[in-house]
């Protein structure tokens, strides 16, 4: 019987993360994806300062850099009937700028420094159930892998990172705790020949646009308004010929395509919510489709229990129209390895730790899951928008100083009492 420390459900973002902390603290780790190695994924990818302040004291920002991700050090606000607010980010210990890799660069990154901490990755695998003792503790997982074999894995505790519809948060009943009132829809995709300043962020009537620097010298063009207003302007642009259809439904698709319905609604949107850079879209050649996602409201999810626990989407989902979702994940990560880490050595009991984990995660989002909602709504005016981003920036800026206060972390596998831990009071094999 193969039996870990740790099984962790999804090899994204916060998954691979998690995974690369424990087993750099000696603990043995199994990392579970059902995508291939190296794929892109559905994402706006846009780093804050606590993303890459992680990064940072991870020993992994240098790879972001190495792979041609460009560094950020302006943020610009457009506002209607308005000049541009430009704000320099001022480098600081561990942030030298911000960046916007693209998921196929990050996820890539993350996971190969799983591997070098040791962690087993198995991609090309999904995971079915869960596995409990006679008590109801979870105990493990049962799974297929590429070639529809079936296989088992026993862990002293399970982790979801496996994205909104959580397969390990399904399978636990794990409780929501709090709901968002909004669901925005977005649309973007990538352009060459779009020059920016660094990250822009537009807002117009009911409508945001914002442009991200990232890698190939491309740029990740994003609008954002109502569901509503997304489906009436998709009509109205379909009227002029056939549209493609593009996955903007579920949240979390991760379809592609153009046509001229959705084309034209994102010329249109786009135009709203940034008529003074309508000329740089215009000029610029969009690569591939576009993407999308609507209607998909928030949540905050009970995040442990018996054996398991929850990190990234799985637990924890705002609107991404503030595009904080991949920094979320990162703190996240660290805030749930350092829980583990210290119930497993005895240090304090799991229940005490994995909730002190909640409480912690739940402090530092509360403020900009409820502005992130506000936002979301596009009900605001144009006076009010810059009331919002000033308490979207007030809460990074919590965020960011309770990371400075976290110590150093090893940046390779060490030995400590995590050795052999998982010979040890393991539960019994359940169903």
């Amino acid at each position: 019987m193969t039996t870990y420390d740790a099984v962790v459900v999804g090899a994204r973002v916060a998954g691979a993360s998690t995974a690369m902390l424990l087993a750099r603290a000696g603990a043995k780790v199994l990392l579970l994806e059902r995508s291939p190695y190296g794929s892109d994924t559905l994402s706006t990818h846009g780093l804050m300062r606590a993303g890459v302040l992680q990064l940072s004291r991870w020993g992994l920002l240098d790879q972001v850099a190495a792979a041609g991700t460009p560094p950020v050090t302006r943020t610009l606000f457009h506002y209607p009937g308005s000049s541009p607010v430009r704000i320099s980010i001022r480098a600081s210990q561990g942030v030298p700028a911000l960046y916007a890799p693209r998921r196929k660069v990050l996820d890539r990154i993350l996971v190969d420094a799983a591997v070098d901490a040791g962690v087993e990755v198995r991609h090309g695998v999904s995971v079915t159930d869960l596995l409990t003792d006679v008590g109801g503790r979870v105990t493990g997982v049962r799974g297929v892998d590429a070639a529809n074999r079936t296989f088992t894995a026993y862990a002293r505790t399970t982790i979801g990172a496996d994205g909104i519809r959580s397969t390990v948060a399904s399978a636990v009943h794990a409780p929501v705790e709090r709901t968002s009132a909004a669901g925005g829809a977005v649309l973007y995709g990538y352009f060459e020949g779009f020059p920016t300043e660094g990250y822009e962020w537009a807002y117009g009537s009911a409508t945001a646009a914002g442009l991200i620097p990232t890698n190939d010298g491309q740029t990740c063009v994003f609008v954002g308004t109502t569901p509503e207003r997304l489906r009436l302007a998709r009509r109205a642009g379909a009227g002029t010929g056939h549209a493609t259809r593009v996955d903007t439904g579920t949240g979390t698709g991760t379809g592609t395509g153009t046509g001229t319905g959705t084309d034209a609604a994102f010329a249109e949107l786009f135009g709203l919510a940034a008529p003074r850079l309508r000329h740089r879209l215009e000029s610029a050649t969009r690569v591939g489709g576009l993407r999308g996602w609507s209607g998909q409201r928030g949540h905050i999810r009970r995040s442990h229990g018996a054996g398991w626990a929850l990190v990234g989407d799985a637990g924890y989902f705002r609107d991404p129209i503030t595009t904080h979702g991949m920094t979320d994940a990162l703190r996240d990560a660290e805030l749930l390895a350092d829980a583990l880490l210290a119930a497993w050595a005895g240090q304090r009991p799991e229940a005490i730790a994995l909730a002190a984990y909640q409480a912690k995660r739940d402090a530092l989002s509360s403020q900009l899951f409820e502005v992130s909602d506000r936002i979301a709504a596009y009900e605001w005016e144009a006076t009010e928008i810059h009331q919002l981003l000033r308490e979207v920036s007030s809460a990074m800026s919590d965020e960011v100083s309770l990371l400075q206060t976290l110590p150093p972390r090893p940046l390779r596998p060490v030995a400590t009492v995590m050795d052999g831990l998982v010979s040890a009071d393991m539960p019994s094999a359940g169903r």
